[in-house]
């Protein structure tokens, strides 16, 4: 028997804060815990919450429940600044277990009415242009202080001190949101940097977000010429008493050092300067009313980087390689400079003819630079910037040492949850690509790329990317603070911004995939995370996001005409044009229209609106209904034959009959077949292709597109030497040159969306019911890999699935946490097995031990499934110059795939050339047959 835990993990909201919660946004958080062990039989029958209150008896609430994540909070709601220690112990059909340790949560500032501060700008210095201010403020205090708070927001980002001490660890704060909708304020615990006498607050004050350079259409102070700082410092002594200090009249002004700050462009230091001219504030009429509490982690310091390299460009420039992709800035320590020396940090992604291949940034100057006040030694430092890099260019130092540069990373501090691991170094280093490729994007927005002038919230890459997000890390906090400022910024027709927060400002936003980050993001949420309160808070805008969707489709329910960025991104178009994909629009228009209908009839359903509910499941039924009808036929083909379409049409039940959907999958099979075995969808496609495969039956040919390393492919950037998941397939072409596209971002996370399928499929970890409180594991292995590997810390703890071939067995090992429960599909098991949380193995026979062999007599198309086969005769045509890729070859058989695969040589090219004696030769080998030579062209 194994006895029961005590709770662990207890968690207030959707925070992950390690230590006490400070600065919760509301007075009733919903609680969530964990059971680390338990014996095999146990079901949570009620649990006990124990509140210990400011000056309040402890009570203890009891409930009648088997809930353990996102239970409502059970007594009277906190007030502002109020905290409590909470503990929770749980029981089954037995006697209690054990209490949790004590869990902190402290509520913020919940009303504008507990704001006595107010914001206050520099009234003669920090102009635009101008250097960065510092803002500061005295006060005095007595000396028996036990608690200190200080509540802190700006216009701008601010770097706060106290008594000459940085305060917390966040940085850029307070982060981008949409302000003038929603201005998020931090709370930190300054206990131990209050002193007796006079304390001194000062805050240095940046451009960032509000006031910085935005976007691509050259635009900057987009909400407001004017920094800011609103900061309240509220302190309570041993006798219980309160006082607070707030920004406002009497406050003062100097400036700093930092002559030009901006995140596109970089930093400029001038130590010399100690300006010590001290001027005054305006006190600005601000709304205190938008003032809201974070919830999700800041943006911190998560990582620091050594180079691994220091090497000279051709033209004599000294360049560090730091290894790795990355977001932040660098830091370097200097000595021996003489007054006036200057100092200049540029970074790039990557490297093109040995210098910094700069154009992908576009008009971003990502460089810092700092004039040394002399010979001591100084660490240079530019925290009111960030860069996306893996490469810097450091000019004005002489022998720069390795030891005295670093890497910071910087992202938003998210808690890792998810890892996968494969046979496969390639497929792993990819995995890792994609991590990388979310913590440089997740720098408080999910921004679509780190380096160039843009680095925006673009709707449609997290649509698309937030069940990979979710895996990976605690995305709940993250997410739920954007899905707030989406709608708030949605438009009263209901159209969503292309990007959030919106800078762009269109008129009329609405498109497909984009738009649908309204409804496919919180239902992600929901089903990750179970957070129903989310899903009912967002339902208001996600039906509003449908209407104005049909709304556009009108009468027919086809959404045709009009802008749309369809499946961005398409390899196939021209790097100038990236509209140019094949899928047609109105196909991904529509099939985005029944997709988001039928989520929100769920959303309703699930909330208890049963009137909403069956009318937006009607509108679903009725679209994709409308969609066959126009864009099918009874054949299964799918208008404009592309893969994406395919893809939509038989991941989204679009195709009503089950032999149309049977061909349907085959012809996407064919498709990828003629690719030459290499990817040809876009932002739209990419996510849903390897599950429409699987789901068709066609495993084999997701794994040979999973493991593709020609170009395009997911693994193609691997073998350049990628160390993040690229905008396009090829942002590098195989000569080491930069893809001519305007838009060539070497970290996007968009197409690493596929990751989500590795964790789903490939290993079989996924969530079958709401936040994992039931698994499906159902792996799907392949001759390719010989094992895989995934775990994820759930809601109620941490599942793993790991299968491994050998020796002619599969092995299939499953951790289910306690409060989980499992359905678990045995590979080559008929039936499957339900099981409850501990950990359980199974063995079986390996549905691919020994050699795939040909079929007897096989066509070009299981010819080409051979993988062995084919890519000897694909080397064959392309060393004879009968093709110029194995991709190309392919192509020329698509109308021959039924053909038999003797009549390959035929119809490859080459007649009757020597190079196509070669080839005949090649496939003779292959099937085992002597092939005549032919006496006319096929």
């Amino acid at each position: 028997m194994t006895p029961l835990s005590a709770p662990s993990t207890v968690r207030f909201e959707h925070r992950t804060d390690a230590g006490p919660v400070l600065g919760l946004g509301t007075g009733s958080p919903r609680l969530s815990w964990q059971v680390p062990a338990a014996d095999p039989g146990y079901t949570q029958a009620a649990y006990q919450v124990e509140i210990a209150r400011d000056d309040a008896d402890v009570v203890i609430h009891t409930v009648e429940s088997a809930d353990q994540v996102l239970v409502p909070w059970p007594g009277d709601p906190l007030a502002s600044r109020e905290s409590a220690q909470v503990r929770i112990r749980v029981r089954g059909t037995g006697d209690w277990s054990g209490w949790s340790e004590p869990a902190t949560v402290e509520v913020g500032l919940l009303n504008s009415a507990d704001w006595t501060a107010r914001f206050v700008s520099p009234s003669e210095a920090g102009a635009i242009g101008a250097p960065a201010p510092l803002v500061a403020g005295v006060t005095e205090l007595p000396g028996d202080v036990v608690r200190a708070r200080l509540y802190v927001t700006a216009y701008g980002v601010y770097v706060p001190e106290l008594n000459g001490q940085r305060v917390g660890t966040d940085e850029l704060a307070p982060g981008w949101t949409a302000y003038q909708f929603r201005h998020r304020y931090q709370t930190y615990d300054v206990t131990d940097l209050v002193v007796p006498g006079e304390n001194r607050l000062e805050f240095l004050l940046g451009n960032g977000w509000y006031r910085g350079r935005l976007g691509f259409q050259d635009q900057s102070a987009v909400y407001g010429d004017r920094l800011a700082v609103l900061a309240q410092l509220e302190v309570t002594t041993a006798d219980g008493e309160t006082q607070v200090f707030g920004s406002g009249d009497g406050w003062t002004v100097r400036e700093s050092a930092i002559v030009a700050d901006d995140l596109y462009d970089g930093q400029r230091t001038d130590l010399r300067r100690s300006p010590d001219s001290v001027t005054g504030v305006d006190v600005l009429d601000a709304d205190l009313g938008l003032l809201v509490a974070p919830d999700g982690p800041p943006v911190r310091i998560t990582q620091v980087l050594p180079p691994v390299s220091i090497s000279t460009s051709p033209a004599g420039k000294t360049l560090i390689d730091f290894g790795q992709n990355l977001v932040g800035r660098v830091r370097l320590t200097v000595r021996g400079g003489a007054e006036g020396d200057e100092i200049v940090v540029r970074h790039a992604e990557v490297l093109e003819n040995g210098e910094l291949g700069v154009r992908p940034l576009r008009t971003a100057k990502a460089t810092d630079s700092y004039v040394l006040a002399g010979p001591d030694e100084v660490t240079l430092d530019s925290a009111l910037t960030f860069h996306g890099f893996r490469y810097a260019e450091v000019t004005g130092v002489a022998d720069l040492r390795a030891e005295d540069l670093e890497a910071v990373v910087v992202g938003s501090d998210l808690a890792r949850t998810g890892w996968f691991e494969s046979s496969d170094e390639l497929l792993d280093r990819f995995h890792e690509n994609v991590v990388w490729g979310m913590r440089g994007n997740f720098l408080d927005v999910p921004t679509d790329c780190p380096q160039r002038d843009e680095r925006l919230g673009w709707t449609g890459d997290i649509q698309v990317f937030s069940p990979t997000a979710s895996f990976l890390f605690d995305t709940a906090g993250f997410l739920t603070n954007w899905l707030a400022d989406l709608a708030a910024e949605q438009h009263k027709n209901g159209a969503v911004p292309y990007v959030i927060p919106d800078v762009l400002r269109d008129a009329d936003p609405a498109t497909a995939a984009w738009g649908d980050a309204a409804t496919l993001v919180p239902w992600v949420l929901y089903e990750r995370f179970g957070d129903l309160d989310l899903l009912a808070r967002q339902l208001p805008s996600m039906r509003a996001w449908v209407d104005r969707m049909r709304d556009l489709a009108g009468d027919n329910l086809l959404w045709s005409g009009g802008f749309q960025f369809g499946d961005w991104l398409d390899p196939t178009a021209p790097p100038e044009n990236a509209f140019r994909a094949k899928a047609d629009a109105d196909v991904v228009a529509t099939a985005h229209l029944a997709r988001s209908a039928e989520v929100v009839g769920q959303a309703a359903a699930l909330v208890g609106d049963t009137d909403l509910a069956a009318e937006y499941s009607d509108l679903a039924a009725r679209v994709r209904a409308a969609f066959a009808a126009e864009y099918a036929t009874e054949g299964g083909r799918v208008l404009s034959d592309a893969p994406t379409a395919y893809a939509l049409a038989l991941q989204w039940a679009l195709l009503p009959g089950e032999e149309q959907r049977r061909r349907a999958g085959q012809r996407l099979a064919d498709l990828v077949r003629i690719s030459g075995f290499r990817i040809s969808t876009g932002f739209v496609g990419t996510p849903l292709m390897t599950d429409a495969l699987t789901d068709a039956g066609e495993t084999g040919l997701a794994y040979r597109l999973l493991l593709q390393t020609g170009c395009p492919s997911w693994l193609y950037s691997v073998t350049m030497g990628a160390t993040t998941v690229w905008e396009r397939y090829d942002s590098m072409l195989p000569d080491g040159s930069i893809n001519p596209g305007e838009m060539t971002s070497f970290n996007h996370y968009a197409l690493g969306a596929v990751a989500d399928w590795l964790h789903r499929r490939v290993a079989g970890l996924a969530a079958a019911e709401p936040g994992y409180r039931k698994l499906t594991i159902n792996p799907v292995p392949d001759s390719r890999l010989t094992r895989a590997a995934a775990r994820h810390l759930t809601p109620y703890g941490e599942a793993a699935v790991a299968w491994e071939r050998a020796d002619g067995r599969l092995r299939l090992s499953v951790t289910v946490p306690v409060g989980a429960t499992a359905t678990v599909h045995v590979p080559g098991q008929a039936e499957p097995v339900e099981v409850a949380h501990g950990s359980h193995e199974w063995t079986a026979d390996d549905p691919f031990a020994g050699v795939a062999e040909l079929p007897a007599e096989p066509t070009i198309r299981q010819f080409m499934d051979h993988e062995a086969s084919w890519n000897a005769i694909a080397a064959v045509a392309v060393d004879a110059g009968i093709a110029d890729t194995d991709a190309q070859l392919a192509g020329r058989l698509e109308r021959y795939l039924d053909a038999p695969a003797p009549r390959l040589a035929d119809v490859a090219g080459g007649g009757f050339s020597p190079a196509a004696e070669a080839l005949r030769a090649e496939l003779g080998r292959l099937l085992g047959i002597t092939l005549d030579t032919p006496t006319s062209r096929h």
